[in-house]
């Protein structure tokens, strides 16, 4: 059978990775010179769905058409998010803060995910799983595979942090008559996952899929990614991993087990400008909450993992996995509100670069004063969630009543006074009126 994921590499021809990205935040294509994408949605993540059989089904299951999260929540979990922290998180019935006792060796963390995978096949509890496994010849080129071996699932570990187009492999799974099936992927492709899952068990007899979700958040292209390394470290071609860290820094580690490191103040934003695509920063999953369980790290202290078991099999997953971990309590510290209308002015007017000595104290007050622990997955997620809705009322104004779910204006609602103040515009769309979700939009807030 060929590969589904063949296509998609083209754009690893040397003469698209140019001079600096491969498209413009203006675009309105995910790679505007790729005629593979042609007839897909304004908005796309390339997620593989519209290679697969169920591209017609895309007007009803994309997120970027029309976000269905409040939906797919009922009919997964029986309700919606509290108020708190599952604003934010999503719904979850377990938090743990956890790593495998022996890590898994190349894993970008202590190897859960990859461990996960390989134990439900290794139990006969899936006939295959779908992940991402590395496009040979590169580090970070995502290949999907249906891995039918757990072998195959170990061999696949490893952040691939660049766009991958997972949900392509439904056409193999349907030609290979797999009935229970995991799934390890990112928000928008779990999304899509879900919102075709009722077909999926009609119509190929689907009798089980787990899923494992990875927090994700300002995904590229991999040309973007090979543009994005360069611009940040001093020797590119020799990055193992890299991470966006809790540190407030992008750690890089390199072949000869050094760590580089980058502060995020230090970022070269001026030569970043369209590495991320539109798609990307118009999602508000970066917990990818519709997933049985996610495994990730934003939560977590330097060196653990964040788990969040979200359904009853979540739980499950994660009894699979629960005598070779070790735990700690959860922990918070520092004060993730008080920033955020300071971040609201920067967003409606970005700052230029400060001075080097500036920059270094900046670090250090974020290392060594700012929100940490869960307070600091709290900050990222509000964070992220305001420069997304931002970009999508000045891009895509509007797509805002069918892409930005009803939950968000909730977990924001406490900065409306700060926002409306900064933007000149109230928080919500409407005050006091419909969302199309068919919750209602919250009160104004002020900010505690």
């Amino acid at each position: 059978m060929p590969d589904p994921s063949a296509a998609v590499f083209q754009d690893l021809d040397p003469e698209l990775l140019g001079d600096g990205p491969s498209k413009g935040l203006r675009e309105t294509t995910l790679l505007s010179r790729d005629a593979r994408l042609a007839g897909r949605p304004k908005l796309c993540s390339d997620c593989g769905l519209c290679d697969s059989f169920l591209k017609p089904e895309m007007a009803h299951t994309c997120v970027f058409v029309r976000n269905r999260t409040e939906a797919i929540e009922q009919r997964l979990f029986g309700r919606n998010r509290a108020a708190g922290d599952e604003l934010r998180f999503g719904v979850y019935r377990e938090m743990q803060i956890a790593r495998m006792e022996s890590p898994v060796p190349g894993a970008q963390w202590s190897g859960m995910v990859t461990t996960l995978g390989a134990r439900l096949l290794e139990r006969d509890e899936v006939e295959a799983v779908i992940t991402a496994a590395t496009m040979p010849g590169t580090r970070f080129a995502p290949r999907p595979i249906l891995a039918r071996t757990p072998d195959e699932v170990r061999a696949s570990a490893g952040n691939k942090p660049a766009l991958s187009p997972n949900l392509a492999l439904l056409d193999e799974v349907r030609a290979s008559g797999v009935k229970r099936l995991a799934f390890i992927g990112t928000s928008c492709q779990v999304h899509m996952l879900r919102a075709a899952q009722p077909r999926l068990e009609a119509e190929l007899g689907l009798e089980r899929l787990d899923v494992i979700g990875i927090p994700c958040s300002d995904n590229v292209a991999y040309p973007d990614l090979v543009y994005f390394l360069d611009q940040v470290s001093k020797s590119p071609r020799t990055i193992v991993h890299y991470e966006f860290m809790q540190d407030y820094s992008l750690k890089m580690r390199h072949e000869d087990g050094h760590i580089e490191r980058l502060n995020f103040i230090d970022f070269p934003m001026d030569k970043l400008d369209g590495v991320f695509p539109s798609a990307c920063l118009s999602c508000f999953d970066y917990p990818n909450s519709l997933a049985d369980i996610t495994i990730g790290y934003m939560g977590a202290p330097l060196g653990w993992q964040w788990v969040l078991a979200r359904s009853e099999r979540g739980e499950a997953l994660l009894d699979l996995l629960r005598p070779e971990l070790e735990f700690q309590p959860a922990s918070s510290a520092g004060d993730h509100q008080r920033g955020m209308p300071r971040y609201l002015q920067m967003l409606a007017n970005p700052p230029g670069k400060p001075p080097k000595p500036i920059r270094l104290l900046i670090a250090w007050l974020q290392r060594n004063r700012g929100p940490r622990g869960l307070e600091f997955a709290r900050a990222i997620i509000e964070m992220k969630l305001f420069r997304n809705l931002q970009h999508v009322r000045e891009r895509f104004g509007r797509f805002e009543p069918r892409i930005v779910p009803a939950h968000v204006y909730r977990a924001l609602a406490p900065y409306a006074k700060d926002y409306a103040d900064t933007f000149g515009r109230p928080l919500l769309p409407e005050a006091g009126g419909e969302h199309p979700s068919g919750n209602p939009h919250p009160t104004h807030g002020s900010r505690r």
